[in-house]
């Protein structure tokens, strides 16, 4: 690809800055200064540095976030700050994307990224992907609530769930549970617990899939995938 476009692409400014880099004689092609924006390099094979840096091209970014209350998990919005308000000017960069929606006021897990074909792959309702939430609830959580979520419980739309799988960590006016489901509908954990005639106070997802909240991110943190993770995601059948 052009010179300028990888440089561009990679967080190095615009083009119109990267060519002021070249002039700068700040970048060389495997070792010698170049100023020709319109190079063609093959940052796979070429030795591409930016100040005696070497630049590492990146087709796609994965970040694991502890999603905040109070944000929105969407790219952009006029009126509430979003989780892609959280990254780095360099991350954002990349235009990644969260995968599936935490509600406003939910916590707790959230894949940034802008990889088309797993996002597509861990959503899709074909692929039946567990999601496993803690929550906190206002009310009695028993047996039978968890019989009702394994047959699956209507929401108040009409729509009838698929099948989930209730922990009970605590019975008590205020219970706490763990729930497993495979299906991520608008406010669904709070509607499933709302047709049991219980109120959902506290709310954190805690895995998707393979991939596992890192405990360590306080709340508004990210890091990258480890490669592990990443590979665990993708290998999924």
């Amino acid at each position: 690809m052009r010179l300028d476009k990888l440089l561009s692409n990679m967080g190095y400014g615009s083009r119109k800055e990267v060519k002021q880099l070249l002039k700068q004689k700040a970048v060389t092609v495997d070792g010698i200064h170049v100023k020709d924006a319109a190079m063609h390099v093959d940052p796979d094979k070429q030795d591409v540095s930016v100040y005696d840096e070497r630049v590492i091209y990146t087709e796609f970014v994965y970040f694991m976030m502890n999603k905040p209350p109070g944000v929105i998990s969407a790219t952009e919005d006029s009126r509430e700050a979003t989780v892609i308000d959280l990254l780095e000017p360099l991350h954002q960069h990349f235009e990644p994307f969260p995968v599936g929606r935490l509600d406003k006021d939910t916590e707790g897990l959230l894949l940034l990224t802008n990889d088309g074909t797993l996002t597509h792959n861990l959503l899709s309702p074909k692929k039946h992907v567990p999601k496993v939430y803690y929550a906190q609830i206002d009310g009695v959580v028993t047996e039978a609530d968890g019989e009702a979520f394994a047959r699956g419980v209507e929401l108040d739309d009409g729509y009838v769930t698929k099948p989930g799988k209730l922990v009970i960590l605590k019975s008590a006016e205020q219970s706490e549970i763990e729930l497993t489901i495979q299906e991520g509908k608008f406010h669904q954990v709070k509607r499933m617990f709302e047709a049991v005639g219980k109120r959902v106070t506290y709310l954190k997802r805690l895995s998707m899939g393979s991939l596992k909240l890192d405990e360590s991110l306080d709340l508004g943190e990210y890091r990258e995938l480890t490669p592990e993770e990443l590979a665990s995601l993708q290998n999924r059948e």
